[in-house]
């Protein structure tokens, strides 16, 4: 069952956006997105709060997620909360394997 955690990191003076930018441009988030079992590593950026950046990572399973946990990345990640001084809201979810009919109706294809 697919896992997605949803990470949402807050900083002060552009710290959370100067975060993304270094994990982008030291490559952390394309190995990440490389590592057996990711599905998806993506960053958004609130409309309503600049100051804060969306995680959005999912993994095939947990195992998958404590792999990860144990890589050479993570390690650059806590290296780089630290450094922006970042705090964090964490919310996680279990993927269902298919969207409810009375769902589906609402959805554009």
């Amino acid at each position: 069952m697919a896992i997605t955690v949803n990470i949402y990191y807050t900083g002060v003076n552009g710290a959370a956006v100067k975060f993304v930018e270094e994990m982008i441009a030291g490559k952390t988030v394309e190995r990440i997105r490389q590592e057996k079992g990711n599905l998806r590593y993506d960053y958004f950026f609130s409309a309503d709060d600049a100051e804060t950046v969306l995680l959005i990572d999912s993994w095939e399973n947990q195992e998958a997620i404590d792999a990860h946990h144990e890589s050479p990345m993570m390690r650059t990640i806590l290296e780089l909360r630290e450094k922006y001084q970042l705090h964090m809201r964490v919310e996680r979810y279990l993927a269902e394997d298919e969207i409810p009919a009375s769902d589906r109706k609402f959805i554009r294809s």
